[in-house]
């Protein structure tokens, strides 16, 4: 969701990679929830951090604190930002809840990249 959400609002001006601490698939929530929103993800793929440890950086968010402490460190001057949110994959119980949890860290994830990045959700 990361990935879409800041290629969509701030893809004009940064240059965005994704990846996880080891890859997974791609939420068909996250896709759903995107989607309501405007942002196609359903092409996306999960990658993990290997694809990216010879890259250098200026940013690097970690959205969940097992990510924070297991991210390496890249080459160059990367500034690391970090905010912990509930996985919403932890979050059991009927669709409708589960939906209602990926709804939630979306709208989360979209209102800290608009902190670090500026702009307003206009959609």
């Amino acid at each position: 969701m990361a990935e879409g959400l800041l290629r969509h609002d701030f893809g004009d001006r940064l240059e965005v990679r994704s990846a996880g601490t080891f890859a997974a698939s791609v939420r068909p929530e996250a896709i759903a929830v995107l989607a309501e929103i405007g942002i196609p993800i359903s092409g996306a793929r999960s990658k993990s951090l290997d694809e990216f440890r010879d890259q250098s950086f200026d940013d690097v968010l970690t959205v969940c604190d097992a990510a924070a402490e297991s991210c390496p460190v890249f080459q160059g001057p990367a500034k690391r930002h970090h905010r912990g949110f509930r996985d919403p994959v932890s979050v059991g119980g009927s669709d409708a809840k589960r939906l209602e949890a990926f709804r939630r860290t979306r709208d989360e994830l979209r209102k800290w990249f608009r902190e670090l990045y500026g702009g307003t959700v206009t959609d």
